[in-house]
């Protein structure tokens, strides 16, 4: 089915067997020759915004992010050295604008995506890959704007969150035991919505007082209620057009799966695995998005929800499919018909989280979508 959104998929479903031959045959020149092409794309390293801003999200940290995974790759060790030292240029020229720019946004201050945290923590990790000892002097300040993470603080700051959430259910009259909205939308997906804010308690869930668990489990089977032919609508309410639905990361259920995943992850309850394999049907129906490579709203991130099914369950359906898509990125067909890309470095929106996608398709085994775990 092709839409404005997405490319027909043309390919044929799994038949019981791999193709014969090493993948990493075709994805080790693939990652090697994207990364290389991502670092002729970066700004100028010389102060100022361009070189420090944006965060992990669209900045260059996402960028050392991206080469620090690759450094850890056993397929690409005979290039460690060289990632791992154009990682470092990338990240001291993030630390000096952090440090240069004076008092941080108190909004962005311990943020890890989009602040200052996340660049601290990149760079410690690259420090400590290389064995430089300014790794201390990094970790430390990652540790000054961290101090909330204490077994205390992360208590408090969940409980915060959901007293927030149920607050506003009650005074909106919601019909779900815990709700937010974002500037004023009351959002469902990964990047801004519920599901990520209940994600996010599970992932503490053991800090969670038993009354509180149950609000979340009721909360997720709300969720899981508003399904719509395996997908959901972005905001609470709507109805999703089929002809013009989104299949993303961020809105939809390639994002959505992960909370699912999670949710099966501690309960063992199949309703919730069987809810991410309807999210993975989908995502083979519709998920070779025009928006980009990328891994909010692109074919990446599409091609991660079936590297999370084949850690789910084993199925090697899910690596045939998550190659495929990876196939795709490289066709004339895409390049041709696909959106134009603002930044083409980033993390979300460009080519190093496609570059993390393929360098997890070499070790499907410990797959995880960046900074958005539900293994651990």
């Amino acid at each position: 089915m092709e839409s404005k959104r997405c490319f027909a998929n043309r390919f044929g479903d799994y038949a019981g067997s791999l193709p014969a031959g090493q993948p990493h045959e075709a994805v080790v020149p693939w990652v090697a020759s994207t990364i290389e092409r991502i670092l002729q794309q970066v700004p100028p390293l010389e102060g100022g915004r361009a070189a420090g801003g944006g965060g992990l999200y669209g900045g260059l940290a996402g960028v050392a992010y991206m080469l620090h995974h690759a450094a850890r790759c056993p397929l690409l060790a005979p290039a460690r050295d060289t990632y791992l030292r154009a990682a470092r240029r990338l990240v001291d020229a993030c630390v000096r604008y952090e440090e240069e720019r004076g008092e941080p946004d108190a909004d962005t201050r311990a943020a890890f995506l989009l602040g200052g945290a996340g660049v601290y923590a990149v760079a410690a990790l690259v420090y400590q890959a290389l064995g430089l000892p300014d790794f201390g002097r990094l970790l430390g300040r990652f540790r000054e704007l961290s101090q909330m993470l204490t077994p205390v603080q992360i208590r408090s700051i969940c409980q915060a969150i959901l007293e927030s959430g149920k607050h506003y259910a009650m005074k909106k009259r919601k019909p779900c035991p815990l709700m937010y909205s974002y500037y004023g939308t009351e959002y469902l997906g990964a990047a801004h919505g519920l599901s990520s804010i209940l994600q996010m308690l599970l992932s503490y869930y053991e800090y969670l007082q038993p009354a509180d668990q149950e609000l979340v489990w009721q909360s997720i089977d709300f969720l899981m209620d508003q399904e719509q032919n395996s997908n959901w609508p972005p905001e609470l309410g709507e109805t999703i057009e089929r002809e013009n639905e989104l299949v993303h990361w961020c809105h939809g259920a390639p994002g959505i799966a992960y909370l699912f995943a999670k949710a099966y992850l501690i309960s063992k309850k199949p309703q919730y695995l069987d809810t991410c394999i309807r999210c993975g049907e989908l995502t083979w129906q519709k998920g070779l998005l025009k928006k980009g490579p990328g891994i909010c709203h692109g074919v990446a991130g599409s091609a991660y929800v079936f590297l999370l099914l084949y850690r789910l369950t084993g199925n090697s359906k899910y690596i045939y499919r998550a190659q495929r898509f990876a196939e795709f990125l490289f066709t004339e067909e895409f390049k041709a018909g696909s959106r134009a890309l603002e930044n083409i470095y980033s993390l979300y929106e460009g080519f190093s989280g496609t570059v993390c996608f393929l360098i997890d398709l070499l070790q499907p085994n410990q797959a995880e979508f960046p900074l958005f775990s539900v293994f651990v």
